[in-house]
């Protein structure tokens, strides 16, 4: 042992005891002055000054050789870090402390160490002396200690020697405690401090020490937690693959999220108070100043953890339930002896509890910290700091929770076979705002019956669910009724007085009741209140029953609230915006009141747009006749007096203007069009530029302009006694016109073989890229219109169901296209797919007309009159709705209301809808139409509106090209003209 260097206590000669403070000069109010005959350590004889002291808080490094040299104190670290509160100052020269500079001193260090302004705390202060007791007795130099017996008195050079044992192994049994190498039952820091440093320790500051040692010791099991997960869960997860390996980035990412990035801030935590600890152990005066600059970096990393937290969890759940391959990944991990038996979700929520636990901690030691500590005022900023944001995050925790929820809903639900309902379910902003159970009254054949429904409010969709409980255990929802947008969804009534309902009895009062359960039955009040489609208010309304009048209430607040969000979302994510061209011109017999002098115009029945000598105009058709204006003028001049005109179509290229009338199919010189409307050409000009393409006295049901292959063609079709005629004629550019004769039938156009006959109740044609579908009641007839003679013999309708027999899905789409209308046909973009557009449905075809997509089929929540295409979109048109769908999924996008509106044109430019009025600017309050400014009754006696549907275009914000710093120098250099 004397070869080991020991604490040495160097008392300056002259030194005197010290003295007691004042308590007005000391606010630790410590006494200070031991009398000489109570001094078991012999300090303060002068025989002693140079003896050497030991503590259980000191380890030397330098050897106690008078060969060696004294360091000046001022060279040697303070035995506490440098601090701003240090104040207090002693008469008399304090001992001179020779230790390890991996140890903290329990004496106060020399004066010439210390910065003004610092206050010593109780842990620092060793060789104070203990007030009288009662008895007239005092105790040794030490604080008020946690043991009342009186330190043994050893020889110096005893004590010393043993001292400095035990001082050694307690520095090394901290190294061991940091490493993790110490047994878990010795990690507490009463083992690992000498009991002679315990026993001159205040009671409070002992119980300060351990809980600060218990923070330490948390922050690294955490950390190796945060690490185990890294080690043990997620690198096997990529090598093993237990999921597909295409789904293994994206499952890590949402069960684990950003776990890394909290590891990676208390990694950098642990590292601080592990120094903090070596420098000051046993006596660590603070940590809080190395928590607290940690506590604002994390915070942002924390709170998208625990936001996050119940997906993560709903993920894992819903992966182990599903995926026995996951299970069998799950258990052989737990087989780490590191997992110690811990449950899999114990490491997820590790950083879930971690803060909570941790505010818990920091309160105990501020409850046992001096009140004039420096610490006093910095842990209250640190609990601030983490109760503020642990309610922060509680908003976000219920909103995972609710869409983990909402996901729970989304698995357990059932729809009809067949029908494809995209309700865009997993769609980041879709959340679930309300549901609960609701009773609904059904009649049956021998009377009312009731059925409990789990009814869900989406932030799009109003579900009404039947719950069905499976044998594996299982519990789904059936979908008892389509699922309502909140586009369509009206409210009735919630005022309705209460109604009754007997429910069976659930109570029993021994086993003999039990068998007559089944006949009692309780008599209990319910409140009704009913909700309606507004696309179908009889056939789709719904009296639902709450079980008290708030859950009532409850059910109307949450309805009212999210239409109203519901209508704001339309009013600010439209894909297609009405835009009116005309209004206050165009007016029915209605609308113009007799002998009042306006002129009467008639409905809008048809209408198109066309460019004429670098100006663009519009043309109306009315029962009076054709209207034709400059683009953007409200008041149109009368041309054309052809009776009813139903349907308009410019060809640019050809320099004609096709009309289909009462007077049959007709056509008209385009410019001379325009020249008569701006009144520079007189009338009889363009009179004689007409040319008829119907036969005389024929009947034109319908007419279609479409191209095919290069070949501009007219389809029209004229009615017979017991069928229809199908005439193909192809548009001659110009200059092949000017060569033809009279005689040959319309200078301007040919016809492309014989006509053709096709079934009497054919209502339209869709011309396709090389083939044109006529629609009639039984489907939709595939013509080749360059060769309608071979067409005829072969013709095919679609969808083709005849394999329909053996094949459920097939014969159920066919119960339901037999019962609707067919409207026309659609291309899909991929050339692979048709889709048939009926009144009611559609379904997807194939190039041969079979049915695809397992015979699923899309239903519309309106019944379409007509529709147009604008890839990627469907455009359905009611009399009161315009429905936007997605061609490829059916899911709804859009709903515009109004009131008498009608598809009047559709090209690939136009899309233009005539209507008494669109209901752009606002639409319902509680559920119900209100009439605003723009529905007003008087505006609505204005007669027709003429809008254009426009497409609108994404707010994307487009960064502007970056200059590189040359070109920025350069124009630095410009500036300067060098």
């Amino acid at each position: 042992m004397a070869s080991r260097p020991h604490p040495h206590i160097s008392i300056p000669p002259g030194a005197t005891q010290p003295i007691q403070p004042s308590p007005v000069t000391d606010s630790w109010n410590f006494l200070v002055t031991p009398p000489e005959t109570r001094d078991p350590l012999h300090l303060w004889n002068d025989s002693n000054r140079h003896s050497s002291f030991a503590s259980s808080s000191f380890t030397s490094s330098n050897v106690s050789d008078p060969s060696f040299p004294e360091p000046e104190l001022s060279s040697r670290p303070s035995s506490r870090a440098s601090s701003a509160f240090e104040s207090a100052n002693y008469a008399f020269p304090e001992p001179q402390i020779y230790r390890s500079t991996s140890q903290r001193s329990l004496l106060r260090p020399s004066p010439s160490t210390r910065s003004i302004g610092h206050r010593s705390t109780r842990s620092d202060l060793l060789l104070s002396a203990s007030p009288q007791t009662a008895r007239g007795e005092s105790r040794p130099p030490s604080f008020i200690g946690s043991s009342d017996e009186s330190s043994p008195e050893l020889s110096a050079t005893e004590l010393s020697d043993e001292l400095s044992n035990l001082t050694l192994e307690s520095e090394e049994d901290l190294r061991r405690f940091q490493a993790g190498d110490l047994a878990e039952k010795d990690e507490e820091w009463y083992k690992l401090v000498p009991p002679e440093a315990r026993e001159v320790l205040d009671k409070n500051e002992v119980l300060r020490q351990s809980i600060i040692f218990e923070v330490i010791k948390a922050e690294r099991d955490y950390v190796r937690d945060l690490e185990l997960v890294q080690d043990v869960f997620v690198l096997p997860m990529k090598n093993t693959a237990p999921l597909p390996s295409h789904k293994i980035s994206g499952f890590i990412q949402q069960v684990f999220y950003n776990m890394d990035e909290i590891l990676e801030y208390h990694r950098q935590m642990l590292a601080a108070l592990f120094e903090r600890q070596r420098e000051q152990h046993p006596l660590v005066q603070s940590i809080a100043d190395v928590v607290l600059d940690t506590t604002l970096k994390f915070r942002d990393a924390y709170e998208k953890y625990i936001k996050h937290y119940p997906i993560a969890e709903a993920t894992h759940r819903n992966e182990y339930n599903r995926n026995t391959k996951y299970q069998y990944f799950l258990s052989q991990c737990a087989q780490d002896p590191r997992i110690r038996k811990r449950e899999f979700n114990t490491f997820l929520t590790r950083p879930v509890t971690r803060l909570p636990r941790l505010k818990l901690t920091l309160e105990e030691i501020k409850k046992h910290t001096a009140p004039d500590h420096p610490d006093q005022d910095t842990l209250p900023l640190i609990l601030n700091v983490l109760g503020d944001f642990l309610k922060s995050t509680q908003p976000g925790i219920e909103a995972a929770e609710s869409k983990v929820k909402f996901w729970a809903l989304c698995e357990s639900l059932v729809f009809q076979r067949g029908e494809i309902i995209d309700l865009d379910l997993y769609d980041d902003s879709r959340t679930l705002i309300y549901s609960n159970t609701l009773s609904r009254r059904y009649r049956g054949e021998v009377g009312y019956s009731w059925a409990d429904l789990n009814v869900a409010l989406l932030d799009t969709y109003l579900l009404l669910l039947k719950p069905e409980h499976r044998t594996n255990g299982t519990s789904k929802n059936g979908v008892v009724s389509r699922p309502i947008p909140l586009e369509y969804l009206r409210l009735a009534s919630f005022d309705a007085p209460a109604e009754t309902r007997k429910e069976k009895s659930k109570s029993s009062i021994s086993d003999q009741t039990r068998l007559f359960d089944s006949f009692r039955s309780k008599v209990v009040n319910v409140y009704p209140f009913t909700v309606y489609h507004a696309s179908a208010k009889m056939i789709r309304r719904y009296t639902l029953y709450a079980s008290s009048e708030e859950e009532r209430q409850k059910w109307r607040s949450v309805l009212v609230d999210a239409l109203g969000v519901r209508n704001t979302w339309r009013q600010v994510n439209k894909l297609f915006a009405p835009h009116i061209l005309s209004q206050g011109f165009f007016k029915g017999v209605s609308s113009v009141p007799y002998n009042s002098g306006v002129k009467f115009t008639g409905k809008i029945l048809c209408a198109t747009g066309f460019m004429s000598g670098g100006r663009s105009f519009m043309a109306v058709g009315t029962p009076n006749g054709v209207y034709v204006a400059p683009r953007g003028q409200s008041t149109f001049r009368w041309i054309l007096r052809v009776p009813s005109p139903t349907y308009l179509c410019p060809l640019p290229a050809f320099n004609k203007f096709l009309i289909l009338s009462d007077s049959g199919l007709q056509s008209y010189s385009l410019d001379l069009l325009a020249r008569v409307s701006l009144q520079t050409s007189p009338p009889q000009h363009l009179d004689n530029s007409l040319e008829k393409l119907s036969p005389p006295d024929s009947v034109v049901v319908f007419a279609k302009v479409g191209i095919i292959g290069k070949r501009t063609m007219v389809l029209f079709g004229t009615k017979g006694f017991l069928y229809m005629t199908l005439h193909v004629m192809e548009a001659i550019p110009p200059a092949e016109a000017a060569r033809r004769s009279v005689a040959s039938g319309p200078l301007s156009f040919r016809n492309s073989g014989e006509p053709v006959t096709i079934p009497k109740d054919s209502h339209s044609v869709t011309s396709l890229h090389r083939n044109i579908g006529v629609s009639t009641e039984r489907g939709v007839h595939i013509i080749d219109p360059q060769n309608l003679a071979l067409s005829t013999t072969n013709q095919m309708v679609v969808p083709n169901f005849t394999t329909a027999d053996g094949n459920p899905p097939m014969q159920t789409l066919k119960q339901r296209c037999a019962s609707a209308k067919p409207l026309g046909l659609i291309k899909m973009e991929s050339g692979e797919e048709l889709i048939v557009i009926y009144d009611e449905l559609a379904c997807y075809i194939n190039k041969h007309g079979l049915p695809i997509r397992q015979s699923g089929y899309l239903r519309w929540e309106t019944k379409a009159i007509s529709f147009a295409h604008r890839h990627p979109y469907i455009i359905l048109f009611s009399s009161d709705f315009i429905e936007l769908r997605d061609i490829n999924t059916g899911k709804l996008l859009q709903v515009i209301e109004g009131t008498d509106i009608r598809l009047v044109h559709e090209s690939n430019k136009d899309i233009l809808v005539a209507a008494k009025e669109l209901i752009t600017d606002g639409t319902t309050a509680n559920g119900v139409m209100t009439p605003t400014s723009s529905t007003s009754g008087s505006r609505m006696e204005n007669g027709d509106k003429l809008y254009e549907l426009i497409e609108t275009m994404p707010l994307v914000y487009r960064r502007q090209p970056q200059k590189s710093s040359a070109e920025e120098s350069q124009k630095l250099w410009d500036e300067w003209d060098m």
